[in-house]
């Protein structure tokens, strides 16, 4: 079995088994690897790090202590695609109304013309997001990212 890092066009990262590398190579030109987040089958491999063991030590690196969290570096490319989310997601919240949970609800509204056109953000889950982008509105997904997890 081999694990692949893997990345989809809108720059989602997920991992994933295969058999082997001919099976990924099948699966991707079939189109049956997907995004996890937006269900994209414009994946690709990310960057991977290999996981080489160590043989100049007795023992594994000492987990981070409690409340600790480990440490990485992050790219430009990454750290300016971090930047452009997180202003969109800023813009977004001064410039549309929060409708919390109700957001299918209110967007099934919206576009049925039952209620006043406006612009609206708020919650959904990835089953109730499909389903609006399947009725035929336009809806899209804002990642939070860890920092503005804090």
């Amino acid at each position: 079995m081999i694990r692949y890092s893997l990345v989809c066009e809108a720059g989602h990262g997920f991992e994933s088994w295969f058999p082997s590398s001919d099976s990924y190579d099948t699966q991707i030109e079939r189109g049956l690897v997907t995004c996890p987040v937006c269900d994209t089958a414009k994946v690709g491999k990310a960057l991977m790090v290999p996981n080489v063991a160590r043989t100049d030590r007795g023992r594994e690196p000492a987990a981070p202590a409690k409340g600790e969290a480990p440490v990485t570096m992050i790219a430009e490319p990454e750290r300016q695609m971090r930047a452009m989310l997180r202003a969109l997601r800023e813009h977004v919240m001064a410039n549309a109304e929060h409708v919390g949970a109700r957001f299918p609800e209110e967007a099934r509204r919206i576009h049925y013309g039952e209620a006043e056109g406006r612009s609206i953000y708020g919650e959904a889950t990835p089953a109730e997001a499909r389903a609006l982008v399947e009725e035929g509105i336009e809806v899209a997904a804002i990642p939070i990212l860890p920092d503005d997890r804090n």
